[in-house]
């Protein structure tokens, strides 16, 4: 078995849900056509799904890669370095983990989830958790991933929604640190009852390299040659995160934007981009009693930005601007956007894969209840804190 396939699991080659999937896939793709008729179904996909790929995936990955150069000059330099010890004395009161686990912070706020596995293979990273500590990372991890991605999305709405979002991503922000601590703590919960709270350390069989004690890599060269392969090196990082983001903003954002808008202006299906079944607006209305007081949105439509970012935080961004351009938000909207989006950032699609990295399989759902959990209560933290400081504006 080769390496790609270490990890693979196996059922027979005919079981009940090979039966049972055709028709669960072909009720669901039938109820679109019966309401849009099947050439507009199937126009709007592909039409939706270009337009998305145009005007929102490049645009996406023009971020990337700005914010990736910029993340890559500040650990270069000694930013994150600086951070890490500044945070350093908060995580243990905050979070109930070592100092350490501060650059997993830091990693995943500049990058994505999946950073936190790197610093998973270094031996002095590992040394400073206990065994019931480290699982516990995924959490703390996902709750910034693409953190500083989302916030300058955010902000940069600001011309399209003529006012300043400033303070409303700042109040994301603290909202996602709120849900952070809430994952985390809980995801703690579970690994000390499945671990015990014994000091064994992390052992790992890889041959990495160590980090020496208080120091930190660099690249090699001058200043202005480090600077320049930092900006390069970092781009191209942010190039594979904009083409990683594809197939979660193409395939999820359509679905999503599918069940939320409605036929176009004439009140007919003409199959272009972005037509739908309105289905889940409808529901939003029938549940606002319990979604106005919790998370304030504006419209029934918002529900669909923190439900598309449970699988993709690039495709929950990319509906926050089609949103905004109709007029659909308010910025109270974006503090809870913010937040969810930021402390959610596709969770479903890597909190799976990263456990079984860490060799944690038997805690996925776990780490997967703990932070549903934690990103429910950043909404509503960022809902109540937007109220408490200015109204509902």
């Amino acid at each position: 078995m080769d390496n790609n396939d270490k990890h693979a699991s196996y059922k027979k080659e005919l079981d009940i849900e090979t039966f049972i999937f055709p028709f669960i896939f072909i009720g669901f793709f039938l109820f679109f056509v019966f309401q849009m008729g099947l050439a507009n179904t199937l126009n709007t996909i592909m039409n939706t799904a270009y337009r998305l790929l145009i005007d929102t995936v490049l645009y996406i990955t023009a971020v990337c890669v700005i914010m990736g150069a910029i993340s890559a000059l500040l650990s270069e330099f000694g930013f994150v370095s600086l951070a890490n010890r500044v945070l350093q004395p908060l995580m243990r009161p905050l979070f109930n983990l070592p100092g350490a686990a501060a650059l997993g912070v830091i990693t995943t706020f500049l990058s994505d989830n999946p950073a936190i596995l790197a610093l998973a293979e270094d031996h002095h990273f590992r040394h400073y958790f206990k065994k019931y500590e480290f699982p516990a990372l995924t959490n703390l991890g996902t709750s910034f991933g693409m953190g500083l991605i989302v916030c300058t999305y955010m902000y940069s709405l600001s011309p399209l929604m003529k006012q300043s979002l400033g303070k409303a991503v700042g109040i994301g922000l603290l909202a996602a640190f709120i849900g952070s601590i809430i994952s985390t703590r809980l995801m703690l919960i579970f690994t000390k009852k499945y671990f015990g709270e014994s000091a064994e350390e992390i052992s790992l069989d890889s041959k990495a390299p160590l980090t020496p004690a208080n120091m930190r890599p660099i690249r090699h060269g001058g200043i202005g040659s480090r600077a320049i392969s930092a900006i390069l090196d970092g781009g191209h990082a942010g190039v594979k995160m904009g083409v990683s983001i594809i197939p979660g903003v193409l395939v999820i954002c359509t679905l999503v934007l599918m069940l939320i808008n409605g036929p176009s202006e004439g009140g007919e299906y003409t199959g272009a981009a972005y037509e739908g079944i309105r289905l889940l607006p409808v529901l939003a209305e029938r549940l606002n009693f319990i979604l106005n007081p919790l998370f304030g949105f504006s419209s029934p439509e918002a529900i669909g930005v923190p439900v598309t970012s449970l699988g993709a935080a690039g495709a929950a961004l990319s509906m926050t601007s089609n949103l905004a351009s109709k007029g659909l938000l308010k910025a109270q909207d974006i503090s809870v956007f913010t937040a969810m989006c930021m402390c959610w950032s596709g969770y479903l699609s890597t909190h799976a894969s990263m456990m079984d990295s860490l060799n944690c399989k038997d805690l996925i759902g776990k780490a997967i209840l703990s932070h549903t959990i934690g990103g429910l209560c950043a909404g509503i933290a960022a809902h109540w804190i937007f109220i408490l400081l200015f109204g509902s504006i």
